[in-house]
């Protein structure tokens, strides 16, 4: 299976580019969830908490790899702090299921980055859940699971 790198600041322009368009233009449900998945994965990549703040449902439910579950306003603070930052995350495999103004966006990706001061890599599967709330969408649900190495 093939895998795309794409620098940093070129995935955020593009990322930026296919939104806006996409809104402005009314883009279907998909082009939009996508686009706006992207940029999560970048606030990710650049600890930007203001992205966070947007999208993330004030009452999300998120439950990191070590089946740790936080809340909104501890995944901002972990970013503030720099208690966790991200390097690199290279998406392998996407898949989205729009169900009306529900959607379900899952991936496949190469992680790499630091947690307390700790350097972590790995693959990981991802599933972020995405509600239309007065008009926006917004991350309700947010996983992400370790992927076991495969055995040699």
């Amino acid at each position: 299976m093939k895998s795309v790198r794409i620098t940093a600041p070129a995935l955020v322009g593009v990322c930026l580019l296919v939104a806006t368009l996409a809104l402005a233009r009314g883009g279907n449900v998909e082009q939009q969830v996508t686009a706006l998945n992207d940029e999560v994965a970048q606030a990710y990549l650049k600890g930007d908490t203001s992205a966070l703040e947007k999208y993330f449902a004030d009452d999300v439910t998120i439950i990191h790899s070590d089946g740790k579950l936080i809340t909104k306003a501890e995944e901002i603070e972990n970013f503030k702090s720099g208690a966790l930052k991200f390097e690199s995350i290279d998406v392998h495999e996407r898949k989205l299921r729009v169900y009306g103004d529900t959607a379900v966006a899952s991936l496949l990706a190469s992680i790499k980055g630091t947690s307390n001061g700790k350097p972590f890599s790995g693959d990981i599967r991802n599933t972020r859940v995405w509600v239309k709330q007065m008009g926006n969408w917004k991350v309700v649900s947010f996983q992400i699971t370790r992927v076991a190495p495969a055995s040699q």
